[in-house]
């Protein structure tokens, strides 16, 4: 049995019911790494609040998604509730709305700790001090005491990633988790999550091929809500089938183009309405 099951997943909005996901399905086993990749408006982040139940009243969701063998669309709040942070996390694309600027790290992530496990307050700090080292942050102990407007961009991300990880989730969502990061601190990042994520299923959302190759077996690529490709990520890197997954791989491999040439773009390959 699969860990996450998705089938048939419509999630439309407002009054107008403006499809934003449309009949996607897809499975993720227990140590499975999926990436979702897109460009702005195709679904992928809608896909992944669907999954975490963290999408808002007037979304209109349909269809099925099953996290092991549980039913999710239509589940109560407090059931969710339950759910979250216990055995499914998010890491959040921007750190410094994801956490409260008004608390410290250690505490923010102490409650976090605290929520789902009925530690001694000793225990509770030696367990935030353990997981701020453990995501590679120096001095944990002062970092612990810092408000998030005093910690650097990738402390701030791996403070997340502390979060999402240190209830021992079996399923971690991650929504363009690198994305503000400058590109030296997006691969200590990428490198970090490849490690701490071996052992559960992983559903990565990105833009960005390269960045998802660097955590992810697998990619589902979105368009327009539906997903358009899915298999293996070298294997479709090597020989992608749609005009758009093509787009996609030519755009980034920028290396043989001499300068002052003209760099390819996705839409020397694909054009909504389905001219290429």
């Amino acid at each position: 049995m699969s860990l996450l099951e998705v089938t048939d997943l419509t999630v439309r909005f407002g009054r107008s019911r403006a499809v934003a996901v449309d009949g996607i399905s897809f499975a993720l086993g227990a140590t499975d790494r999926l990436g979702i990749i897109g460009q702005s408006g195709s679904g992928k982040s809608v896909t992944a609040l669907a999954v975490m139940g963290l999408l808002p009243e007037h979304a209109e969701v349909t269809g099925s998604i099953r996290f092991d063998g549980v039913e999710l669309v239509g589940m109560p709040e407090r059931d969710r509730r339950a759910l979250r942070g216990d055995r499914m996390s998010m890491v959040f694309q921007e750190p410094m709305t994801a956490l409260d600027p008004t608390m410290r790290v250690g505490r923010q992530l102490g409650e976090v700790v605290a929520l789902h496990h009925n530690d001694r307050r000793g225990s509770i700090r030696d367990a935030v001090i353990e997981w701020l080292g453990r995501v590679g942050i120096e001095q944990p102990d002062r970092i612990a005491q810092s408000f998030p407007h005093e910690l650097s961009g990738g402390q701030r991300q791996r403070a997340l990633i502390a979060m999402a990880l240190a209830n021992r989730p079996d399923l971690v969502l991650c929504d363009e988790p690198t994305t503000a990061l400058d590109v030296i601190v997006q691969r200590q990042i990428l490198s970090l999550l490849a490690e701490q994520l071996t052992d559960r299923g992983t559903v990565f959302v990105s833009h960005d091929l390269a960045v998802v190759r660097e955590v992810c077996q697998r990619v589902a690529v979105m368009l327009e809500g539906r997903i358009v490709e899915e298999g293996p990520i070298d294997e479709l890197i090597a020989d992608p089938r749609h005009p758009y997954t093509q787009g996609l791989i030519a755009s980034a491999r920028i290396d043989g183009v001499p300068p002052g040439a003209r760099l390819p773009s996705v839409a020397d390959y694909y054009r909504p309405g389905g001219a290429s």
